[in-house]
């Protein structure tokens, strides 16, 4: 069923992931103030003695500590290592990571401060009574990785007790999602919940948790067979049984989990590799429902079940098969719905209204930000297509509100929404869009690799990034150096080369394509003062000239360089070798990704102090830039000044640019001239009503090289922000410069950033 295989699965080694872990700060999180610190009357604001009066506030209503501090925005992720991942009970410490990365996830897809708490005991009462007295500093806990039956105990009991969101994920989070799934695949083959017939594998938290989802979602207690390791959970078994498993033992001759399948319309796959088993798929219903969800291996793959049939509906826990079912779809935008209303629980409404709310959104047609990660072939509700991507960009404002507003018809909101509308849109500002712009470049690189010259392939750090590169499936990459000191610096940084596929090295002296690449840079550069031996030299000798012939030569596809080199040197070298798109111009454009915002400005590279001509020529290009990241653009054109106030010569510029686009007629909102702040807060563009533009800008034009370079350096250096670039966009060829010493991580980003074609 390779048909249905969506990616190759991203790879890393051991060392990539400790280094990704360790490298900078190590971890995953940091704590940011949210107000100034920066004078004395800051600090008494913050601290002593302006503090005291929002605690006497809420010693008088505690209600105001939503108000007053984090807690209405803060979910606690809390564990005890005793069923981390697939790999079992590691221990509370072991569990951190996995914690701080679900922390992570919070924040980057749903906007919800999170941290991780690991809690050392095995103990359900002494874990709950450590728990339960945390209540007043979150807004919410989200169990992880607690095996069962503790797990139960635990999540029921710290429920009864507190009144903040209390939620497993292990356990709902995929009852939720695998639910959603499971109504489309109903509707696509045109069965009802009331009369399917349901396999759930496996009897810890998840099938327990997805049994007691769908029963209340309508399907009949006695079409619903539940196995674990023994077989079939049938009335009057006592062997392995506890009082969760008995609440959902059937009435059924049926012992033995191929007795269940025979005939059954669906199957959940909760337990592990290799459970199921092709005979047994066979015995099953037309059109079965196949949720193969065990992680990392599904307990049986999209290929076995297509050899004994092709009219499946299939779905699993992986990234590189269709219809993934995936914990990030549910919790984040669970959570941030329970939060909004300041929800006491999560209660069985909720659960339900997410798992609806998702199964509709894949219904819908997707918007261009998903389409573009499928490489022009849009995705279409259908058997391969039953549950939403997790980088949908609606997912933000379509689950929240459903959750909200079960919340607050079942009386468990404390601050009802009054404007559901308002609200939606005050969702999609809070999306994070640094989560979708690279993972999109990335998706669409993966579904059409490419061969990308690494053009300073002895660097260490260029090796790492070529290796994590091909590790990720995103295509060939090309080292150009010595091969005996590119296996050296590889193999005394721990770099494994031998035998692997998808790296080649290539010595620009010893190459038999040189002949070749000097004569067509000599045809170049003869009229500039060049003799042939000079174009021999150039390739022979330098790196960034034999890579860019490469990529001008059609023998590699894209190039990125600039590690030991300034990057003007960098960029001079490529122009001898690569045209200028027709009808184009160079600029370089960087990508500014900060708190929650992602804005593009241009030119951070190339023309030093742009004329009206320029400036409009810009603002062209930037914005080709945000449509192919997947952004409709909107470009403000800046200066010092606002709307010709005060006035200046730079200012005049930027206004004949805008005249300049006004008659050149462009299909995207401009406006012009204005300062950053006006451009980018919309409360201050609110005071000229007639600006043009429909909300904050997310392609800035600046009036010069200088204060474009300036201000994304100090924003990445002070504003702790994420700069990506500049980028070269306007060339002939897919060429992209790093800055010099860049971290392997960077070289990789823009390495797909060069196979995606960024530049245009």
């Amino acid at each position: 069923m390779n048909d249905k295989k969506r990616t190759a699965r991203p790879t890393f080694t051991d060392q990539e992931a400790l280094q990704f872990h360790s490298q900078g700060r190590p971890g995953k999180l940091e704590v940011v103030a949210t107000k100034p610190m920066a004078t004395q009357r800051d600090l008494s604001l913050a601290y002593s003695p302006g503090v005291a009066v929002p605690v006497r506030a809420i010693a008088e209503n505690p209600s105001l500590a939503f108000d007053y501090t984090t807690r209405g925005n803060l979910v606690a992720v809390i564990s005890n290592g005793t069923a981390i991942l697939g790999l079992g009970n590691l221990g509370a410490l072991a569990s951190k990571p996995v914690m701080e990365g679900k922390a992570v996830l919070f924040k980057r897809f749903a906007d919800v401060d999170s941290i991780d708490l690991e809690v050392d005991t095995e103990d359900a009462e002494t874990f709950i009574n450590c728990v339960r007295y945390l209540g007043p500093s979150f807004g919410g806990i989200n169990l992880e990785d607690i095996k069962a039956p503790e797990c139960f105990i635990i999540e029921e009991k710290l429920r009864e007790l507190m009144d903040i969101p209390v939620f497993h994920d292990d356990q709902h989070g995929t009852a939720i999602i695998a639910a959603a799934g499971l109504l489309n695949a109903l509707h696509l083959t045109d069965r009802d919940v009331s009369n399917t017939k349901l396999v759930v594998n496996g009897a810890g938290s998840a099938g327990i948790a997805c049994i007691e989802l769908l029963k209340a979602m309508g399907f009949a207690p006695n079409n619903v067979i539940l196995c674990d390791t023994k077989g079939v959970i049938y009335r009057g078994r006592t062997e392995g049984m506890n009082q969760w498993k008995s609440a959902h033992a059937a009435e059924t001759s049926d012992r033995t989990l191929a007795d269940a399948l025979r005939g059954a319309d669906a199957v959940f796959g909760l337990s592990a590799k290799g459970a199921l088993t092709m005979d047994m798929i066979a015995s099953m219903a037309p059109n079965p429902i196949i949720f193969a969800m065990a992680n990392p291996d599904p307990e049986i793959t999209p290929e076995e079940v297509s050899s004994v049939r092709d009219d499946a509906i299939m779905a699993t826990g992986r990234s590189d098969y269709v219809n993934q079912v995936n914990n990030v779809l549910g919790f984040p935008y669970i959570f941030r719905g329970a939060l909004d209303v300041h929800a006491t629980t999560i209660n069985m409404e909720m659960k339900i209204a997410a798992a609806e709310a998702l199964a509709a959104l894949a219904r819908e047609d997707v918007p261009d930000e998903v389409a573009a990660a499928y490489q022009g072939a849009r995705p279409r509700f259908g058997r391969d297509y039953i549950i939403p991507v997790p980088f949908d960009p609606r997912l933000i404002h379509v689950i929240p509100p459903a959750v909200a507003q079960a919340a607050m018809d079942t009386g468990v909101a404390r601050r009802p929404i009054t404007d559901m509308h308002v609200y939606k849109a005050q969702l999609s500002a809070r999306r994070d869009p640094v989560a979708g712009t690279l993972n999109r470049v990335f998706e669409r690189v993966r579904r059409s690799p490419k061969r990308v010259v690494f053009a300073e392939g002895e660097e260490e750090q260029v090796i790492r990034a070529a290796a994590s590169f091909v590790n990720q499936g995103l295509g060939t990459a090309i080292l150009v150096g010595r091969e005996d000191r590119v296996r050296e610096t590889a193999s005394l940084a721990g770099i494994d080369l031998s035998g692997r596929n998808g790296i080649e090295i290539h010595n620009a002296r010893l190459s038999h394509r040189n002949a070749v690449y000097a004569q067509f840079l000599y045809e170049r550069l003869q009229r500039e003062g060049y003799l042939f031996r000079d174009c021999q030299r150039l390739v022979n000798q330098d790196r960034n000239h034999f890579g860019a012939a490469m990529v001008a030569m059609g023998d590699a596809d894209a190039m990125v360089t600039g590690v030991t080199r300034n990057y003007s040197i960098a960029l001079e070298d490529v122009r001898r070798v690569v045209d200028v798109k027709p009808g184009h111009r160079v600029i370089g454009v960087s990508i500014a990704l900060a708190r929650g915002r992602t804005v593009l400005v241009a030119d951070t590279a190339i023309t030093e102090m742009p004329n009206a001509q320029e400036l409009a020529d810009i603002a062209v290009e930037a914005a080709g830039v945000a449509r192919r990241l997947g952004y409709d653009p909107r470009v403000a054109l800046l200066a010092f000044s606002t709307f010709g106030h005060p006035k200046g010569e730079r200012s005049a510029r930027v206004q004949e640019a805008v005249r300049l686009l006004d008659k050149r007629r462009v299909d995207f909102e401009y406006d012009g001239e204005m300062a950053a702040d006006v451009a980018l807060n919309r409360d201050l563009m609110s005071v000229y009503p007639f600006c043009r533009l429909t909300g904050p800008a997310n392609v800035l034009v600046m009036p010069a090289f200088h204060s474009a370079s300036i201000s994304t350096k100090m924003l990445q250096e002070l504003g702790g922000s994420t700069v990506l670039g500049p980028l070269i966009v306007g060339l002939d060829k897919a060429v992209q410069i790093v800055p010099l010493g860049a971290k392997d991580s960077d070289i990789v980003n823009m390495a797909a950033l060069a196979a995606y074609n960024i530049g245009g």
